[in-house]
């Protein structure tokens, strides 16, 4: 059961997800790692299977029912991601996998047809490798230098002075993530994007973790590209979305070419389709962008400031409970800066390899993530850890499942001696 908006109930939306009635290791299954992938209402998993009892058919080619609805399907998701995100319209909406794929399209693309040698490109220290090792490639590639944005000095958000100075070296692009998968930091991308601007650059928001969790406007940020993925937000996994301004769009080449991207051949002549299937090379994840609109709905019902506001209270609980426990160290801001952090905590037990933490976590039913979260240079390098434990939340996540995760730290304690 969709709630409407101004009526959040997660005891409500929590008998929408199947799974979330089912144990692991015979104990109720706690799921806390939706920042690696979300788990699915019904809503989302009855509109895929519908698509495949009903009326599975490949889209703008048939000229019959079944077909046409497809179609008709299909092309109605992306007008619905348009206005989720606020893009000007659907034509700037292009299917990919994932965020990544994202990423690496427009490195892979503009970033080949604009990028040069002794050019800059500028990213950050909070990036995940998705919008690391693409621009690392694009500066091997063209002999550019990647620059980096550093943290300040609690290692917790994104210093300005170093902002500034980078910029100053008048980059070609600047690729920013929204908000940080390890800590949990919500970057001001408007701000960024502006000055990124006003330096000349190009810039594209990696808005993984903040298109599932926050209202997203890419008119209002006024960035040049953003990318996400549908598995984070309730969708199905393998479809993701690159949104781009339509007149960088038009003067950017596709990567792949075939059918459905192509308006006309000759022999040895042809002309691209219009935006944007000019960019979707071959039969498309149809049944992906099915399920992705089945998930906006569900999150357009809910309502994107009752997400928010939800993950907000629940993030806050987590950094207060976590706080009391002793030899815990919580990464990234304190309570006081709860308005700008999204539902991530990472943190790290004295004396207890994180490894260890979520093996101990799986024996209890407790999903979350151990490790270098993708993100090794902001972990290892300027964090100076191995590894790190992280809890992470989404709307269907309640206050006695952060109560469950800390009694399991105390179990780790105990086993461990600590």
């Amino acid at each position: 059961m969709i709630q409407m908006q101004g009526d959040f109930d997660v005891e409500r939306i929590r008998k929408d997800f199947p799974i979330l009635g089912t144990s692991m290791n015979g104990k109720p299954l706690v799921y806390l790692d939706s920042a690696a992938t979300s788990q699915k209402p019904i809503q989302v998993i009855d509109a895929i299977s519908n698509y495949y009892k009903q009326y599975n058919a490949n889209i703008h080619r048939g000229i019959y029912q079944i077909s046409e609805r497809a179609t008709s399907e299909y092309i109605e998701s992306k007008e619905k991601l348009a206005k989720f995100i606020n893009a000007g319209e659907m034509a700037e909406i292009v299917y990919t996998r994932n965020a990544t794929e994202s990423i690496n399209v427009v490195a892979l693309t503009w970033g080949n047809e604009n990028v040069g040698k002794g050019d800059h490109i500028l990213i950050s220290d909070m990036e995940h490798h998705s919008n690391i090792v693409p621009w690392m490639l694009l500066a091997e590639r063209k002999g550019a230098t990647l620059d980096y944005i550093r943290l300040n000095d609690q290692n917790a958000e994104l210093d300005e002075e170093s902002l500034k100075g980078q910029l100053a070296k008048k980059p070609k692009i600047v690729a920013i993530t929204h908000a940080s998968n390890v800590l949990g930091t919500i970057n001001d991308v408007k701000q960024i994007t502006r000055m990124a601007h006003e330096a000349g650059a190009t810039v594209l928001v990696d808005g993984a973790q903040s298109a599932p969790h926050m209202k997203v406007d890419v008119r209002d940020i006024d960035c040049d590209f953003f990318a996400l993925s549908a598995h984070k937000m309730l969708g199905p996994t393998g479809i993701g979305a690159l949104y781009g301004k339509r007149d960088i769009l038009e003067k950017t080449e596709p990567l792949l070419s075939g059918g459905d991207m192509i308006r006309s051949v000759k022999h040895h002549e042809h002309e691209w389709n219009d935006l944007p299937w000019k960019f979707e090379a071959g039969t498309s994840d149809i049944a992906g962008g099915i399920g992705f609109a089945a998930a906006i709905d569900y999150l357009s019902a809910i309502g994107m400031d009752n997400v928010r506001n939800h993950e907000m209270k629940i993030t806050k609980y987590a950094i207060e409970r976590l706080s009391q426990v002793g030899g815990v160290k919580i990464f990234g801001l304190g309570q006081n800066g709860i308005e700008r952090r999204c539902g991530v905590v990472s943190f790290k037990l004295n004396g207890v390899h994180p490894h260890d933490v979520a093996q101990i976590f799986d024996s209890e039913g407790i999903a979350i993530r151990a490790g270098h979260h993708c993100a090794m240079p902001l972990v290892t390098e300027t964090l100076g850890e191995g590894a790190l434990s992280r809890l992470s939340f989404y709307i269907y996540n309640k206050e006695s499942e952060v109560d469950v995760a800390i009694d399991a730290i105390e179990t780790v304690k105990k086993t461990f001696r600590v």
